[in-house]
């Protein structure tokens, strides 16, 4: 069987070059593609080079000009909607990881998912996923017990989103069973009581994190807590690659990592 060949875009940032790292040690995959922004310092120099793998005869380039079985994306939200557009334009299905996306961005995939295969997670990690349905679990088994929920995350200090994308999707799961329908972003002063209607959300901004989340039910007299945390990039990268290869043959239609987890 071909190896998969695969396209990222965001190829120079920080998990494109992991993905390029790891796509390099995947007999199942071949890089073919790795695109940036234009006007990029470094279009032209070899992508392996980027990622400091030694020469993978692959230039950076500021678009997708060959043919691909999948590409991913891990860049900024421009990034994202400009390589929607090119994938729906190509059907080509799309791993789809940025964060911090506007309303007509989110739209704009809604939309292409009707026509290619998408897979849209805030969080590629697989263990992230399986905790999502955690969440899940414990969510609907505490709903109507009087149980507060707050979700508190930590992230690198490069970070430019605030709370991240996977903390908010913790929470639209775990409103989805209990039924929350208020949010609040961190506390000062005197806020009074704290309502039940609500979901807390704490961002904290340190050094390198990688990434941790954890979600807090708290009653009177005892709590739950799920944590969930990576020690380096390379678990988001993975769940990339294991997305692209899930995605290949795929109808169009959009796909979560549950999928892939079989969850």
């Amino acid at each position: 069987m071909p190896p998969v060949r695969v396209a990222i875009n965001g190829a120079a940032g920080r998990m494109g070059q992991r993905l390029v790292a790891l796509i390099s040690q995947d007999r199942q995959l071949k890089l073919v593609a790795a695109i940036d922004v234009p006007g990029h310092a470094r279009l032209g120099q070899d992508a392996g080079q980027i990622a400091g793998v030694g020469p993978l005869d692959v230039a950076l380039s500021d678009a997708l000009s060959v043919e691909a079985d999948a590409v991913i994306d891990f860049s900024l939200p421009d990034g994202a909607e400009a390589v929607v557009r090119v994938c729906r334009d190509k059907k080509v299905p799309l791993v789809l990881a940025t964060t911090g996306l506007e309303p007509p961005q989110v739209e704009a995939i809604r939309e292409a998912a009707k026509a290619i295969p998408l897979l849209w997670a805030p969080n590629m990690s697989l263990a992230v996923n399986l905790t999502m349905k955690l969440a899940a679990v414990a969510a609907a088994a505490l709903k109507g017990q009087d149980a507060d929920v707050e979700i508190l995350e930590r992230h690198h200090r490069y970070k430019a989103d605030s709370p991240s994308g996977t903390a908010l999707k913790f929470g639209q799961i775990i409103a989805g069973e209990m039924g929350q329908t208020e949010t609040r972003h961190g506390r000062e002063g005197r806020v009074g009581e704290r309502p039940h209607g609500e979901i807390g959300y704490h961002a904290i901004r340190v050094g390198d994190n990688p990434g941790e989340h954890t979600i807090v039910f708290g009653m009177l007299g005892e709590t739950v807590e799920l944590t969930v945390r990576a020690t380096n990039r390379d678990c988001y990268a993975l769940g990339a690659l294991a997305a692209a290869k899930f995605l290949v043959g795929k109808p169009a239609g959009m796909y979560s990592m549950a999928d892939v987890l079989g969850l």
